[in-house]
This record gives structure tokens, C-alpha cells and sequence, in this order.
């Protein structure tokens, strides 16, 4: 499904990149809002599933979009990719999001959604390459 124009160069990639990260952004807050304060969750635990929504998101989106240029064949390399998103941009999301909150909102006490701000600023750059050399690979061949 190829249904925007597909970046052609680094700095138009990163922008596409930032701009499903927004939206993911979007998803992250809302879910952790909705957690938190409306279902009463634990802020750690409403963390936690609200980064898996905001990975599904964006993986959606940087497979249809930021990446869409890269090697699409078959059902079983979507399915390699959405693994390998999962260890790196999931894992760094997921790892960086709760360390960095306990942090932000254990230790200094900051409100939990200005520390989920700050951690996401801080998983951005890395999620990129992990996304851009590890999961959606310009050497990658289709399976």
C-alpha cells in the first residue's frame, strides 16, 4: 500500500520519520492519558502499553511510508520486519520510556506526561538508525 510519496532523500526520510513519530506521539499521550487518569493504571504499566500502541502505530506507518521504497515482498518479510521493530525501535521505546520515567517521574517527581515527553525526545535520534540500518535495511532482499 503505497498511497504517499515515498522520501528520496536522508533529510526527507528523518522528516517523515518525525512526522509518524508525532502521530505515534499522539497515540502514546492519549493512551496514557486514558490509563492513567480516566482507568487509574500504575504509571509504569500504562507506559508500557502505551508504547506498544505508539510502536504498532508508527511500524504501520514507516512500513507504508517512511520506508516504502524498501524491500516489501511477502507476507513473511512484514512479519521479520514488524520483529525486528519490535527489538530495536520497540525495545529502545519500551526499555528508554520506562527507565527514563521512573527516572523523571520516580525520582524528580515530574508530572508522568512532561516525563514521557522528555523520554520519547530522548529514544527519537536512536529509533531512527535502528529503524533506518537494522529493520528497514536499503540491502535488504525480498524474501
Amino acid at each position: 500500500m503505497k498511497f504517499l510519496p515515498v522520501p528520496s532523500s536522508p533529510v526527507c526520510r528523518w522528516l517523515v520519520f518525525n512526522s509518524v513519530g508525532a502521530l505515534g506521539f499522539m497515540v502514546q499521550m492519549g493512551s496514557l492519558f486514558l490509563l492513567v487518569s480516566i482507568l487509574g493504571l500504575h504509571y509504569l504499566v500504562a507506559t508500557a502499553v502505551a508504547v506498544e500502541a505508539a510502536v504498532l502505530h508508527n511500524f504501520f506507518w514507516h512500513e507504508t511510508w517512511t520506508w516504502a521504497d524498501r524491500a516489501k515482498a511477502g507476507r513473511n518479510g512484514w512479519l521479520r520486519r514488524l520483529a525486528y521493530f519490535h527489538m530495536a525501535n520497540g525495545m529502545v521505546s519500551i526499555i528508554g520510556n520506562l527507565l527514563l520515567m521512573r527516572i523523571f517521574v520516580g525520582y524528580f517527581d515530574m508530572h508522568y506526561s512532561l516525563g514521557n515527553v522528555a523520554a520519547i525526545a530522548v529514544c527519537a535520534v536512536l529509533n531512527f538508525l535502528a529503524g533506518d540500518r537494522f529493520v528497514f535495511r536499503a540491502s535488504e532482499k525480498p524474501s
